[in-house]
Parts: C-alpha cells; structure tokens; sequence
C-alpha cells in the first residue's frame, strides 16, 4: 500500500507542532517557577548600577 506523500508531509508538521508545544509548555512552567528568582537578580543589578542616595541627617533635629 502506497502512501500519498502529501499526508506523510502533512504528518510531519503535525509532529513539529507537537515538539514546538511540548518545547512551550516546558519554557512556560520553567519561567513560572523560576520567575521571581530572575526578576530579585534583575532588581540587584538595576539597583546596583543607580543606588538611591542615602539622607543625609540634618544637625539640631
């Protein structure tokens, strides 16, 4: 029996979707996991390079 080649093409798209999903949903529960480990690294860095300057206290209060 003889395959239409149009539905072996057909059948490997379908599996490429497939992979690219799987590859989503991984990227998604990794990323929601470790999400606010990232965005506490990214807040050190940005606070690190502009530090709020420190009040000076005023003499007599």
């Amino acid at each position: 029996m003889l395959q239409n080649p149009r539905h072996q093409e057909g059948q490997g798209l379908v599996e490429y979707a497939l992979i690219l999903v799987l590859v989503a949903v991984v990227v998604i529960v990794i990323l929601a996991l470790l999400g606010p480990a990232i965005g506490n690294i990214f807040s050190n860095i940005i606070n690190s390079l502009n530090p709020t300057p420190t009040p000076t206290p005023v003499p007599g209060n």
